[in-house]
């Protein structure tokens, strides 16, 4: 780093320290035998007579559905095909408990989210033909407690769904079926009144207790469903979402998935005229910043901890339905995210721990990592996240994308920063960030270290990134410094070989200068960066990104290959735009 990017960010923020609670301990062993005789009482005839009671007659609204479906799988389910992620199945003469799928494709199936890919394709006429047999066929094979099928979080979706989208499986002269589809609401809202705040923390539990609410809103004699269902959302969604508006797991995609809900929940209450709960409009209000703060030039969402680009049109739309009218959050000094702007320039950079093993089960090893784009294009990126995606029925495609070098940050002898369990979940590494951010007109510094190389290693890899306040100087200083304890430095003998990794953006072609110490790099359009390193030796290799449908696509990455001595090691490196674009 120059004496410029030095001198031009002033003054200097307090340096904010984040710690990893929990760290890799999951669920205890007392939560999993609790879990388990919970299982056996659901499925008893003590807990089927718990959910007797009044048999509703109607609906006391249906409100619309806010969020637009995929018409393709739409077209698909008329004319008899269930599609997603890749995988189809015949509806005629299909039976719910005989299909054979991955874990993600039946709970998919059995949310009944694919209801509103219908409505983007048919009308309720045409629709309600079509799913009303469905429906039946369902009810005739889960009246009775399913593990998967009566699962909280599960179940809150399909209530949504089914409440939401009523006129498609409400709109038959059959009293018998109509019936049969308001006491299954009734039933199954009952029983998530017993279950939803036993659900796993986080977008589950969000899940289960906003079905559990709107479930309460929506049918006759309901009353006290909904007030449960308010207050359990109400402390879900304090656990999850931290003060700064980010959430405990740290995927962008899972934010944006919380706020959809949050914003359903609130039209209902608003169609009921209902008071609306303080801690719904709270988090609403704190994550739309946060959600800002991670969208870059091309109005994606950064990929962090197993989340993809997600649908910038969703995006949008949601963040125009909040009303909130807040900036991008720049310092997250709780969801440890930091972003750099400039000119047309825009730096996400990951400056916290990994979430807790609870909540790990999709996040990656990608401390320190950072994304960067340039108007339209994304120059620098994680290879991305497989969240509702054919990908992510291929695990040993996923363990690739969660690891830290398919990440652009520093990896020491290819070992991830923190490690990955055999269970999905993230175990030691990365313990302990501290972070110290400075801005000026001239431009923006961000300072980091982490711990999570100490250990294995006896290195902290710190972090310093500039970028200038017109966007066209981004540089940064990546280094490896011996850890100490008690004047004792933790390293044993030999050098270590550490490689630093920028994975390029869709579309940029990389040619190496004569002196392998950079780089030329140009933007689809005809923007040229230059970039330089030192202390390193440059490579381009191939790399592989996932896009915002979840396509694998080719690309390359640079790659800065040393070795740390007992003293440490330095490298700095520099992206800079061609003054004549």
């Amino acid at each position: 780093m120059s004496d410029k990017a030095d001198k031009a960010a002033s003054p200097q923020t307090p340096a904010h320290r984040l710690v990893r609670y929990g760290e890799d301990r999951g669920l205890s062993l007392t939560e999993k035998i609790g879990h388990r005789l919970r299982r056996l009482q659901y499925r008893s005839f003590l807990h089927g007579l718990r959910l007797r009671g009044r048999f509703p007659l109607k609906l006391l609204a249906a409100p619309p559905d806010l969020w637009p479906g995929d018409p393709a799988v739409g077209r698909a389910l008329m004319e008899g095909r269930l599609e997603y992620m890749g995988i189809s199945i015949t509806t005629h003469g299909m039976r719910f408990s005989a299909i054979r799928a991955p874990a993600a494709w039946l709970e998919w199936l059995h949310s009944f989210r694919w209801l509103r890919d219908l409505a983007a394709e048919a009308d309720h006429k045409k629709g309600a033909a079509f799913v009303e047999p469905l429906v039946q066929r369902w009810l005739s094979e889960y009246t009775k407690f399913d593990e998967l099928a009566w699962r909280a979080d599960i179940l809150g979706e399909r209530l949504m769904q089914w409440m939401t989208h009523a006129p498609y499986i409400l709109s038959s002269e059959d009293h018998v079926y109509r019936s049969s589809v308001l006491n299954a609401l009734a039933r199954q809202g009952r029983h998530l009144a017993q279950t939803a705040e036993k659900t796993p923390e986080g977008l589950a539990r969000i899940k289960a207790t906003a079905g559990l609410m709107i479930n309460g809103l929506l049918l006759p004699g309901g009353e006290s469903r909904a007030h449960k269902g308010a207050q359990a959302l109400e402390r879900a969604l304090d656990l999850f979402i931290l003060a700064d508006g980010g959430v405990a797991s740290r995927c962008p995609e899972e934010q944006l998935e919380i706020l959809k809900l949050l914003l359903t929940v609130r039209s209902v209450v608003t169609e009921r005229q209902a008071e609306e709960p303080a801690g719904l409009t709270r988090a609403i209000d704190r994550l739309v910043p946060s959600l800002r703060g991670m969208v870059l030039g091309d109005n994606h969402l950064s990929a962090v901890h197993g989340g993809g680009l997600a649908d910038k049109n969703v995006l949008e739309h949601a963040l125009k339905l909040s009303g909130v009218s807040a900036k991008p959050l720049k310092n997250g000094i709780y969801s440890g995210f930091q972003r750099l702007e400039g000119g047309r320039s825009i730096v996400v950079l990951d400056a916290g721990p990994p979430p807790p093993g609870r909540v790990s089960q999709t996040a990656h090893a990608g401390t320190l990592a950072f994304e960067f784009s340039d108007g339209l294009n994304r120059v620098v990126v994680n290879c991305g996240g497989g969240r509702g995606t054919a990908l992510a029925l291929i695990p040993d495609l996923q363990q690739v994308l969660r690891a830290s070098a398919a990440h652009s940050t520093l990896i020491i002898d290819d070992t991830n920063s923190t490690r990955i369990r055999d269970d999905g979940t993230l175990g030691k590494g990365v313990s302990e960030v501290v972070a110290v951010r400075q801005e000026s007109e001239e431009g923006v510094v961000v300072d980091a270290v982490h711990d999570g190389y100490v250990r294995r290693f006896g290195f902290q890899h710190r972090r310093r990134l500039y970028l200038s306040g017109d966007g066209m100087d981004f540089r940064g200083e990546d280094r490896l410094v011996p850890a100490r304890r008690r004047g004792l430095s933790l390293r044993g003998s030999g050098n270590v070989p550490f490689d630093i990794r920028f994975h390029l953006g869709l579309g940029i072609e990389a040619t190496a200068t004569a002196d392998n110490q950079g780089a030329l790099l140009k933007l689809p359009g005809g923007t040229v960066w230059q970039f330089k390193a030192r202390g390193a030796s440059l490579s381009i290799a191939p790399s592989l990104w996932i896009d915002a449908q979840g396509r694998r696509r080719k690309t390359e990455q640079l790659v800065l290959s040393g070795e740390a001595t007992a003293e440490g090691a330095v490298v700095n490196w520099s992206f800079k735009r061609s003054a004549k674009q």
